[in-house]
């Protein structure tokens, strides 16, 4: 997926909020602010937006000194969901169809993204859960997913968020554990999971957690270990939440269901539904250029 004009505003204010979790002096601020219009003029808008906000949040860390911008959050919203999931998990246990409500929660957890929200209180949590579970949305995919499980001897999760990770975990207990490999991210990169935030959702201890080696806000495999490519080159069925992964990963050729809750015009755009969809699909629906 490349990107679009309209992904720049989004960049400045990714950038600028970065800036403002990392320090308090408003002129590193404004230089941040300043160094990202003139990135912006030279981008390349072939990359997908991904790629470009590696390159934008690389300059906010070296700017501001902070490797990891967004711990404090991370590590709050990483509580908070665990606060959520004894009774989460009981939600999944009673349900007609576990794996269902699994889904319908793990899409949930996708709104905890400071890539796209400035910030995300936990009442905008607590009603996204409930509108993800009575919402109508296209389960057509779920009998081959369940068909896909089932017959795959690897599988490979790719974790987005910290705090999401943790609506996650819910998901991944409804797969095979001795078959799941979870790749978190391999450096901070805004919110996104890292191996802190897998060990904190307590999956280190349930499955095989890897890390891909990269530090941008997908899976752009150029930039991931070659250990990590093997893993996904060799993986029968590969589960990517988030926007940032579809963003990657919606034109590659592999066995991927694509879990996200649609937050951004642009991918709705590109998927052909309406913002604020659930998103449940093994192949990305392209309607053509912006």
């Amino acid at each position: 997926m490349r990107t679009y004009i309209d992904c720049m505003p989004c960049f400045i204010r990714q950038a600028l909020e970065a800036a403002r979790h990392a320090t308090d002096d408003p002129e590193v601020h404004e230089q941040v602010v300043r160094e990202v219009l003139h990135l912006a003029s030279d981008m390349d808008m072939n990359q997908n937006p991904p790629a470009i906000g590696q390159q934008i949040h690389r300059w906010v860390r070296n700017l501001s000194g902070d490797p990891d911008p967004y711990r404090r959050v991370k590590e709050a919203f990483n509580a908070i969901a665990l606060a959520l999931y004894p009774e989460l998990r009981e939600r999944v246990n009673r349900a007609d169809n576990p794996l269902e409500t699994a889904i319908r929660l793990a899409i949930a957890g996708n709104i905890i993204d400071f890539g796209v929200f400035g910030s995300v209180e936990t009442e905008m949590l607590e009603q996204t859960i409930d509108e993800c579970l009575s919402a109508d949305f296209d389960l057509s995919a779920l009998e081959e997913f369940t068909e896909a499980i089932q017959s795959a001897g690897r599988i490979l999760f790719l974790a987005d968020n910290a705090g999401e990770i943790v609506f996650d975990r819910l998901l991944i207990e409804q797969l095979p554990l001795e078959k799941v490999t979870v790749a978190v991210k391999g450096a901070p990169i805004i919110n996104d999971a890292t191996m802190a935030d897998a060990e904190a959702a307590g999956l280190t201890s349930m499955v095989k957690v890897i890390d891909n080696g990269s530090d941008v806000p997908g899976t752009l495999l150029r930039s991931c270990s070659e250990s990590f490519q093997y893993v996904f080159e060799n993986a029968d069925l590969i589960i990517a939440k988030g926007q940032g992964n579809y963003e990657t990963l919606s034109e590659a050729d592999r066995p991927i269901y694509f879990l996200l809750k649609v937050k951004c015009p642009v991918i709705a755009e590109h998927i052909g539904c309406e913002t604020g969809r659930m998103f449940f699909q093994k192949t990305a629906v392209m309607t053509g250029e912006k």
